[in-house]
């Protein structure tokens, strides 16, 4: 789409088949951060690698945007139901953002409580600078969740960061929606050379009215 920004793709993939060297309750892992992690629940895995990748993109891309997005937690479609993924960021306007672009591609996001002071106890250990794991799995376990990914780049992180757990939006009975790629696109579109995408997007406008040619541009997509 002609993005004009330094642009990095990380995909946090991992192999979650039992074998002799799986993870066991009482582990201690180093993550790339550096940080120790206990593992108190070997069905919380997801995070441990999110946690590496959003590491990655701080320590050795100089990353000053980053958003990780992943079918992290079942409790996400409690939270905000079926058809909206949740945000959490330490960015106020890239909340805003996020909400916006949703309701302009149809990928629709609600943002979740974020609040590290408060929640983050919910991962202490007394072995390891944090369990993988919440304590109580009725404080908002989406929200911690989230928390553990940004403990890894510091909450005290100058730059922008923005998770989107899409654990209920992807999809319908057994068939996938494909939820996701149109947030991005719509989120990020202020930044490509694709006019509808300008369009759409809710972050790098003015707020004036589009050029004639853009919107006969966005009009002759539409109806394709």
């Amino acid at each position: 789409q002609g993005f004009k920004d330094n642009l990095h793709a990380v995909f946090c993939l991992a192999e979650n088949a039992v074998g002799p060297r799986a993870t066991r309750p009482d582990d201690i892992h180093v993550l790339y951060s550096g940080k120790t992690v206990e593992i108190n629940n070997t069905d919380a895995e997801g995070r441990l690698i999110l946690a590496d990748g959003v590491a990655y993109a701080c320590k050795d891309l100089g990353a000053d945007i980053i958003l990780d997005m992943a079918t992290l937690t079942g409790a996400q479609g409690i939270a905000t139901g079926k058809y909206h993924a949740a945000v959490l960021t330490n960015n106020e306007e890239w909340e805003k953002a996020c909400v916006k672009a949703g309701r302009n591609c149809g990928d629709l996001v609600h943002p979740l409580v974020y609040c590290p002071e408060l929640h983050f106890s919910e991962f202490t250990s007394a072995v390891a600078d944090m369990k993988n794991s919440v304590a109580d799995r009725d404080n908002t376990p989406s929200s911690c969740a989230g928390l553990f990914i940004a403990s890894h780049i510091g909450f005290d992180w100058p730059g922008v960061w923005v998770h989107i757990d899409i654990a209920a939006p992807v999809h319908a009975g057994e068939r996938a929606t494909g939820y996701g790629v149109a947030l991005l696109l719509s989120l990020f579109g202020g930044a490509s050379e694709d006019p509808l995408l300008n369009l759409v997007s809710p972050l790098g406008c003015n707020g004036d009215s589009p050029p004639e040619d853009m919107e006969r541009d966005s009009k002759r997509r539409r109806l394709v």
